[in-house]
């Protein structure tokens, strides 16, 4: 399968300080539903605007329809409720190695059986397709995802297994996926950070500390993934795998050796395998050579934590040193994740965003011409 897109996004984008007023309105009552639509419709308008201008193969709407990146699920299942206390505790590193415990800012838990509610992105893609000239891919989340929302008051009388809570969830995603096949989308990306959590300990006891085992998420978690997407024709599947990204933070360090012979030859119902690799926490390159030779690996070598924009040359090298493991020809490049996993973005301004996507498209011509 030869990497047909070689100029990727990863999926959310800075918004706006209109748009970010505009929710604040609206969720305060000061701002009608259909007057916020309308602003949203137009940002999300920019972003497609901004991204095929830039260059890159296949554009999203930027998330722009979500305050966070799990927004797709918390706000379309029931079972999912507003708590008095934050439940999981995170640890959040920032540069030059400080650390900050951050208790999560949602006051959103898990307090009842995962069932849907309405669609899940539906609406994020058929706007999108009536509006981009390039292919669209649309986000999901992995089920795993939902251990942020874990809660040790609530969840476990509702979920004494924590795999339960992902299974259904899976039934949910498989829902939508199946939907937005239907729809004529024809790109879909499942975000995993849940895997690559699990390259260190911190992000290993992050889930035994819900109940849920490390070790099984490599394999009944993968499995899972697997049957939320396999079977269904027309659509390619990505997953992405990063390590944390929040206002230019992370949360997991070490390279993917930890995890690739698991997840990279287990995960065999995607095609493409977006992969953070913007600085040393991600490790070397060789365990790339644990992909089956079918797979697509996009190299994640543009940061979207820091403003500085990467040399050209730099990447071009970087590119090469990664085809001593991984077949050239099965490569593609994107930026490492999202520029906003969060409505409050990550510390670059909208300026340093556009460098940063035109300098993805720019490489991907000259490693690929």
């Amino acid at each position: 399968m030869a990497a047909s897109y070689r100029a990727e996004v990863v999926g959310s984008l800075l918004r706006s300080p209109a748009l970010k007023q505009a929710r604040a309105s609206y969720e305060a009552g000061r701002l009608s539903a259909a007057a916020f639509k309308r602003i949203e419709d137009r940002s999300v308008d920019d972003a497609i605007a901004l991204q095929e201008e830039a260059g890159v193969d296949v554009v999203t709407d930027g998330e722009l329809r979500r305050s966070i990146f799990i927004d797709s699920v918390a706000e379309a299942v029931e079972g999912i409720t507003r708590t008095p206390e934050p439940g999981q505790r995170v640890v959040w590193h920032g540069e030059g190695g400080s650390d900050e415990q951050q208790v999560a800012e949602w006051t959103l838990a898990v307090t009842g059986r995962v069932r849907p509610r309405r669609s899940l992105v539906t609406e994020e893609f058929v706007y999108a397709r009536a509006r981009a000239a390039r292919p669209v891919k649309v986000t999901l989340v992995s089920p795993m995802t939902l251990t942020l929302l874990w809660h040790p008051r609530y969840t476990p009388s509702v979920y004494p297994d924590t795999f339960e809570l992902y299974e259904d969830l899976a039934v949910v995603t498989r829902a939508e996926v199946e939907a937005l096949a239907a729809l004529g989308c024809t790109y879909i990306q499942i975000d995993a950070p849940d895997l690559a959590k699990l390259v260190d300990e911190e992000g290993r006891r992050f889930f035994a500390d819900a109940g849920a085992d490390p070790d099984r998420i490599l394999t009944d978690g993968v499995d899972l993934l697997n049957r939320i997407v396999e079977g269904v024709p027309g659509v390619t599947f990505g997953i992405h795998l990063c390590r944390g990204n929040s206002r230019g933070r992370w949360r997991s360090s070490g390279g993917y050796e930890a995890i690739s012979k698991a997840v990279f030859r287990r995960a065999t119902a995607f095609q493409r395998f977006l992969l953070e690799y913007d600085d040393e926490r991600s490790g070397s390159f060789e365990p790339l050579a644990d992909l089956p030779d079918d797979k697509v690996a996009v190299l994640g070598l543009v940061t979207t934590k820091r403003p500085e924009l990467e040399r050209t040359d730099a990447l071009l090298r970087r590119i090469d040193e990664a085809a001593r493991h991984f077949a050239r020809e099965q490569l593609a490049i994107s930026p490492q994740c999202g520029f906003a996993s969060e409505i409050a973005g990550n510390p670059l301004s909208e300026a340093d965003q556009r460098a940063k996507l035109k300098l993805v498209a720019e490489v991907a011509r000259l490693a690929w011409p």
